[in-house]
């Protein structure tokens, strides 16, 4: 096996992970581990969540999501659930109380073809239970990492599984272009390019268009609107920022343009959305 990911660090209410109201990272325990290089083709990140909360408590956080496919083994509530949630074309929310802890493997688009028989098409816009009889082979996959005692002891034994996948299973050619054209669009985000997505990769438009919808369910369009949304959802909790100034700065035509992707994908104006934020804690 290949030298070992990274140790487990905070999940920051200043970097882009997604969530949009980052102030309530301090009510949890949330951190990042860095997967083992072996199994970059398939893992993004893994990251943990723990927390325990007052009784009559519920937290609710919403989410901006990275393009992609997410396994949890999730604890609390009186019980233990294998999940899957798919690419969500919104926002999409989860409310906690109590206590629990939740480990999760963030797929790159490469990935849920060499771990799982399930598709995209399967996933879409929904959070389903991983039972053996949905998909045994990742069943049986996240049932080993979750013999681990703690976060970075599962993300090793996620390490250790996903490297047995892979010499059953490789990468497809399709994959490996789509975690490409996923990293670029990360990447353009604040340097964009003169040079078509087509151009970068010396291959059609044609084939980027399928080699993104068969992995994740969009074409990489859609895929670029998700990962700016992601930046102005954290360039709108800094005090200041100008929303036409944030709008020149990540490429969109006008600040119009903005507020209406950004309403779409969570319900709210940019506007309503900064005095949420700005809202006392109830």
């Amino acid at each position: 096996m290949s030298v070992g990911g990274g140790e487990e660090r905070p999940i920051a209410n200043t970097e882009r992970s997604g969530v949009l109201y980052p102030d309530r990272l301090e009510r949890y325990a949330a951190g990042w581990i860095d997967p083992d290089p072996g199994v970059s083709a398939v893992v993004d990140q893994y990251w943990h969540v723990s927390w325990d909360l007052e009784p009559d408590e519920a937290l609710d956080q919403p989410i901006i999501d990275l393009p992609a496919v997410t396994v949890t083994l999730e604890t609390g509530w009186e019980r233990s659930e294998l999940l899957v949630t798919g690419v969500h074309g919104r926002a999409w929310r989860r409310t906690i109380r109590g206590s629990g802890d939740v480990f999760a493997i963030r797929l790159r688009p490469a990935g849920l073809a060499v771990l799982s028989d399930l598709t995209p098409e399967h996933l879409a816009d929904t959070v389903v239970s991983l039972t053996p009889e949905l998909d045994p082979r990742l069943h049986r996959t996240m049932g080993a990492i979750a013999t681990a005692a703690d976060p970075v002891a599962r993300a090793r034994a996620a390490d250790r599984a996903i490297e047995q996948a892979l010499t059953d299973r490789v990468p497809s050619a399709a994959g490996l272009l789509a975690n490409a054209v996923l990293d670029e669009l990360r990447a353009r985000v604040h340097h964009r390019t003169g040079a078509t997505l087509a151009e970068r990769f010396a291959t059609s438009e044609r084939t980027l268009q399928r080699a993104c919808t068969e992995t994740l369910g969009h074409g990489p369009k859609w895929l670029s609107r998700r990962v700016r949304l992601q930046e102005v959802a954290l360039a709108l909790t800094r005090p200041g920022a100008e929303l036409g100034a944030i709008a020149a700065e990540l490429g969109y035509a006008d600040q119009s343009h903005l507020t209406r992707d950004f309403r779409r994908a969570t319900g709210l104006t940019p506007e309503g959305y900064r005095r949420q934020l700005r809202a006392p804690r109830s």
